[in-house]
């Protein structure tokens, strides 16, 4: 399985982006995915996860009510929009599928394929 982030930029604080994961391959749909980031000097953190087949999410706290995550298993991809952006969201964003098919996992050992990255910044 590949996956393929894209989407980043620079935006300025209030505004929006949308990210977008493509993966390769016919198991994307059986599974979890979730979007991470990583701040400079920091630990890579969890962001938002979808069950295999879209119907149930989970955020982290900081960006609950201001990120969506979606995907459509047709198109074998996975979304990040990102409302009301603020400088604390600058961070490398990276897509990951999970080991399972549940949104519960956090923890960035529970995902075994990963993105490259798309840089996220938001200026103030």
């Amino acid at each position: 399985v590949q996956l393929q982030a894209s989407g980043g930029g620079l935006v300025q604080a209030g505004g929006s982006l949308r990210l977008s994961c493509a993966a390769s391959a016919l198991t994307f749909s059986s599974y979890a995915m979730a979007w991470f980031r990583q701040a400079a000097g920091k630990e890579r953190e969890f962001v938002a996860a979808i069950n295999w087949n879209g119907g149930i999410t989970n955020y982290a706290d900081s960006v609950k009510g201001r990120f969506t995550i979606s995907r459509d298993n047709a198109k074998n991809t996975v979304y990040l929009q990102m409302n009301s952006l603020k400088p604390e969201d600058t961070a490398v964003y990276y897509c990951a599928r999970s080991l399972r098919a549940g949104a519960d996992y956090t923890g960035f050992r529970e995902y075994n394929y990963w993105g490259q990255g798309t840089q996220v910044t938001v200026s103030s």
